[in-house]
């Protein structure tokens, strides 16, 4: 009696670990990501993630994790409104599943960054200065303080901005300073964009176009 019961016992674990096992996510697919991209998000974002469009940000090369976050944000959740409010994305996402946007995610951040160039020097000497030193009288923070002497951002933690178009991080920069973005964690980008003049905010992103 003693040993059915063991034996059932072992069976049951070896049961409940076989099932666990199947319902285990798989490994994000950056080939059936690219099947994706191409489909959902080459338009707007090129087929290999370097968008053309100024407007439309550059993903290629980004951290997996900061794109499929954004990716999680554009899309509601449990009927609530989406954390990142974007009709544009809300659509191209809004029959995506999470290991689609996994997968789309795996393939951008597999792609090269063809980045972009600073345009304007005085701009970019401005930039580079609150970007390494912020601004002690205002209250701004240093951006290599997070994204990193050279832009490059920290996996899982800050997202890689150098190369990333001029145009792109001023408008985001933007709406982090007026509200209309407030996807970021414990409201960090808020809190620095706020204190920023509108040419501090175009410094820094001419400045970090031609970061390398």
């Amino acid at each position: 009696m003693i040993r059915q019961l063991a034996y059932a016992a072992s069976a049951a674990a070896f049961l409940c670990s076989g099932a666990a096992l199947a319902q285990a996510p798989a490994k994000p697919d950056a080939a059936k990501g690219q099947g994706i991209a191409s489909q959902v998000c080459a338009a707007c974002h090129a087929a290999d993630g370097n968008s053309a469009a100024a407007a439309n940000p550059k993903l290629a090369g980004q951290f997996y994790e900061y794109l499929n976050k954004q990716l999680v944000n554009f899309k509601p959740q449990d009927g609530k409104k989406a954390v990142r409010d974007n009709a544009v994305m809300a659509g191209m996402v809004a029959n995506l599943s999470p290991a689609d946007m996994q997968n789309v995610a795996t393939f951008y951040a597999s792609q090269k960054l063809k980045p972009a160039v600073a345009k304007d020097k005085e701009l970019a000497a401005l930039g580079q200065k609150v970007y390494r030193g912020g601004n002690t009288t205002t209250g701004v923070a240093a951006c290599a303080g997070c994204h990193g002497p050279s832009g490059a951002g920290i996996p899982a933690q800050y997202p890689r901005i150098s190369g990333q178009f001029a145009e792109y991080v001023e408008a985001q920069l933007k709406a982090f300073r007026a509200g209309t973005r407030a996807n970021d964690p414990s409201g960090m980008m808020r809190g620095v964009a706020v204190r920023m003049t509108d040419r501090e905010i175009q410094g820094v992103a001419e400045y970090v176009a031609g970061l390398r």
